[in-house]
């Protein structure tokens, strides 16, 4: 199977040691004062906006396609930043792209600068993946805008979409549990 968790589904793959995964050769779980988890944003707040985040590649494979992409999404956390406690996890999770979503600025930029970035998570990080791409963790929330009239604001050329492009997560999804 495959899953996706959203924002408290996220802290919860985190803590249950789906994402990032132990990794090819290493043990098959991170011990507790290894694993990525996320925690209290920078600001002390709960923040809630329509942030920008750009699509890396990775193995997820609920994002296959949108790689490159640009996309507005809803975030609503007060405990969203990525915590690495242990530096070789971080490094790994870089080198093997298990880090398939990151906050841009206006020009699309990764970033760690407030209020682009809403928690202060390293590097923009957003999301985390298992290595084998099945289990996607992300913090904002696609749920609430694949659908045009849920987005603030949409390019003009986006006028004549029946769908918003998060919808492709859900059937990319749909096409996995297909085969």
């Amino acid at each position: 199977g495959s899953s996706l968790g959203v924002c408290n589904g996220c802290q919860l793959m985190a803590l249950l040691g789906w994402v990032p995964g132990g990794g090819a050769g290493a043990a098959a779980e991170l011990s507790g004062a290894q694993q990525p988890r996320f925690v209290h944003n920078t600001s002390g707040r709960f923040e809630s906006r329509f942030s920008s985040v750009k699509v890396l590649p990775s193995p997820a494979v609920l994002l296959k396609g949108m790689e490159g992409s640009s996309l507005g999404v809803w975030v609503a956390h007060g405990e969203g930043r990525a915590h690495f406690p242990d530096e070789a996890v971080f490094q790994r999770v870089q080198l093997a792209n298990l880090a398939p979503l990151r906050y841009v600025d206006d020009k699309a930029e990764v970033t760690e600068a407030y209020p682009f970035n809403p928690n202060g998570s390293p590097h923009g990080i957003a999301a985390l993946c298992s290595e084998d791409g099945r289990h996607l963790a992300m913090m904002p929330h696609p749920e609430r805008c694949f659908q045009t009239w849920q987005w603030p604001w949409m390019p003009n050329e986006w006028d004549g979409l029946k769908a918003g492009p998060w919808l492709r997560l859900f059937q990319n999804a749909q096409r996995f549990c297909e085969k």
